[in-house]
């Protein structure tokens, strides 16, 4: 057995962060579009922009630069405090894998 946990961060009973999220805002910044990055993810590009205008909303930041389309089409990249934010959640995550299996361990035993 192993153990697994899903982690998102709440502000006022809203996710702010997840792991889903910051896949979203890692594909963003992989592909340099929005609608890349929902089609890479499956999901409507409607759903990726409103995800990414709910997590600018409760951080209080911008978290993409885009620019409109034209001959090469638009695009967007992360801001500073995109990058920042991913992380501040990657490093709070990795503590938190070592916490459950350090928990994981005293309680099951290694294996």
């Amino acid at each position: 057995m192993e153990p697994k946990f899903n982690l998102w961060l709440e502000k006022d009973g809203q996710v702010v962060l997840s792991a889903w999220r910051v896949s979203l805002l890692q594909a963003i910044e992989d592909s340099g579009s929005i609608s890349a990055a929902a089609e890479k993810l499956g999901i409507p590009y409607r759903r990726a922009w409103q995800k990414v205008h709910e997590m600018e909303k409760r951080l209080g930041a911008a978290l993409l630069e885009t620019s409109v389309g034209g001959a090469g089409g638009g695009g967007a990249r992360l801001t500073e405090a995109a990058r920042h934010e991913i992380a501040r959640f990657e490093q709070f995550g990795k503590g938190i894998s070592e916490i459950v299996e350090e928990r994981f361990r005293a309680t099951y035993g290694s294996r």
